[in-house]
């Protein structure tokens, strides 16, 4: 393998060469150029050089997407220390466990998350820090509040004509060095923190460099909509877009479809990463009313003009996600086969990519030039991937893959980390799959949500979900199993519904029928023996993936 550079010298190249240019904006909010960046990230190094924090020490990071959140992370690995990002939407309590676990020193907190915490409840904290404007919600340090208090003072002091390009200089990090624990859930039992060293980091930002970076040019515009303290997001929408020079735009609100849309028309970005969840709604919103019309349906059934059509369709598309993106890449689950056919009907530039937490986290991907329906792409660079099955191309197996992305293990926890990585360095999944002779990835579902069926069939349960997803008013669907039956928890697509002047019972009709459309479609093993209406929407992980455990027993 080659030498790996020093990610944190790509984050430093990358300030110096864009100094000038707009790097951060928190959405309809303020902008930051790539010097304030610097300068903001200088201003945390004294903070940190203050109160003593040593190379190899943790830094927690809790909240909403800003541009001041990307610069403590960025100023965290630049100092040295190891990153702990937090997913907002985690409770008080599991905030607690994770920051205890890691025994971060500091703790970074969000405008939303500062209101849920009770700082007594973690112990070894040295301070809690605002994130929107880094002021002291808590110091337990005389050290912390002094250089807080006097920070613009001890910055002049080391600074004291001018803060230039020429004086930024970070820690350069070996490969193998720590450079963040990402904590996959937050819950006591099943706390796993990835240990992630820099070269995850640099692998996955080489990656995009070479196959996204020549179709974006530096200085366009990106819009992160995924959490950054996700890695989807944190790598493919920030690390990425910050190192290629992008001026990147958060939405810093819930990023409901209306918002994202409307960020998409103002933003233009260059690429799009997102989530099945926010494609599927923006077409079947904002785009199957328009084209789904007799009239369009006459003139798509004409071959002498259904080219033309789908090419004034597709740029409709396009339209809808700001007009200018190279191409939409859709990760963490797969996408909608009825949305999926549609967009490659229609020639729109859409992919699929595969990835895990451990793998910082990409694992496999496909310019949309090469996507082939269904799959999720190929082993991207410097990784591997096998399927344990005795026919890969037919008879789904488990997922395993190694290489430069993979994670070093979970923090504390070497019963968890030998239970999914092998004595040859393969990084065992946990999904299954098969693998067509091009080296195209199908995911075919989960390891663990796999359902035995009655003969002892293997029925997954995501594919039978994704066909009942298409059907009339269903806006989200989960396959359960009871005993030997088969069950659809249903939530409708009730502003639909109310919009046609339909009953509950009209819905409980409409959702039986889907039954038995859906039941003419499966094997005799797969069938469902009733669908079952869901009130609220299915809670979901912040990729968007509903969470299956809270529905088992329902």
């Amino acid at each position: 393998m080659k030498t790996i550079p020093s990610f944190n010298a790509c984050v430093e190249k990358s300030i110096k060469d864009n100094w000038h240019s707009d790097a951060l904006t928190d959405y309809q909010g303020v902008t930051l150029q790539f010097k304030d960046v610097a300068r903001k990230i200088e201003k945390l190094h004294i903070i940190f050089e203050q109160i003593g924090l040593k190379r190899g020490d943790k830094v927690a990071i809790c909240g909403r997407n800003s541009s001041n959140w990307a610069v403590v992370f960025l100023g965290t690995l630049t100092y040295g220390a190891i990153a702990v990002p937090i997913q907002h939407e985690f409770n008080a309590e599991q905030i607690y466990n994770i920051v205890n676990h890691s025994e971060s020193r500091l703790l970074f907190v969000g405008d939303y998350v500062v209101k849920q915490i009770d700082p007594s409840q973690m112990p070894k904290l040295e301070g809690v820090i605002n994130i929107p404007d880094f002021s002291l919600v808590e110091s337990r340090s005389d050290q912390l509040t002094y250089a807080r208090e006097h920070l613009n003072e001890l910055f002049g002091i080391k600074y004291p004509k001018v803060f230039l390009v020429e004086d930024v200089h970070y820690y350069i990090d070996d490969p193998e060095d720590l450079a963040l624990i990402n904590y996959t859930s937050g819950t006591t039992g099943f706390s796993k923190g990835v240990m992630l060293p820099f070269r995850t980091l640099w692998s996955n930002l080489a990656f995009c460099e070479d196959h996204l970076g020549p179709h974006m040019p530096r200085g366009c515009n990106t819009l992160s909509i995924l959490p950054m303290a996700h890695m989807y997001g944190m790598s493919m929408e920030f690390i990425y877009g910050f190192c290629h020079g992008c001026h990147i735009f958060f939405l810093t609100r819930l990023p409901s479809p209306a918002i994202i849309a409307q960020a998409f028309a103002d933003i233009k970005p260059g690429v799009i990463i997102s989530v099945p969840l926010v494609i599927e709604k923006i077409i079947r919103k904002r785009v199957f009313p328009k084209i789904q019309t007799n009239r369009m349906r006459i003139l798509l059934s004409m071959p002498f003009v259904s080219k033309k059509v789908k090419q004034s369709i597709c740029q409709q598309v396009l339209e809808a996600f700001g007009g200018k993106a190279y191409e939409v890449i859709v990760g963490g689950a797969s996408l909608n086969q009825e949305i999926e056919s549609f967009l490659k009907s229609i020639d729109f530039p859409v992919t699929v990519g595969y990835g895990t937490t451990e793998c910082a986290p990409l694992i496999t991907y496909s310019d949309y030039h090469d996507f082939v329906p269904g799959s999720c792409g190929t082993a991207v660079d410097r990784m591997e991937v096998k399927i344990l099955s005795p026919n890969p191309e037919t008879i789904p197996g488990e997922i395993i893959t190694r290489g430069t992305n993979v994670m070093t293990g979970y923090y504390k926890n070497e019963e968890a980390t030998r239970a999914v990585m092998d004595n040859d360095g393969w990084y065992h999944t946990g999904d299954l799959g098969t693998m067509n002779a091009d080296g195209h990835l199908f995911i075919r579902g989960r390891l663990k949500n796999m359902l035995l069926g009655s003969n002892g069939q293997n029925v997954y349960p995501e594919e039978i979900e994704d066909k009942l997803n298409s059907m009339t008013l269903v806006a989200e669907s989960l396959i359960i199993q009871q005993g030997d039956r088969l069950i659809g928890l249903v939530h409708p697509d009730f502003d639909e519904a109310r919009s046609m002047e339909f009953t509950d019972e009209d819905i409980e009709s409409i959702m039986e029928q889907n039954r038995q459309q859906l039941n003419a479609q499966l094997p005799g093993y797969c069938k469902i023996a009733s669908i079952r209406i869901h009130q609220e929407e299915f809670a979901k992980t912040p990729k968007k993936s509903i969470k299956r455990y809270l529905y088992q027993n329902i």
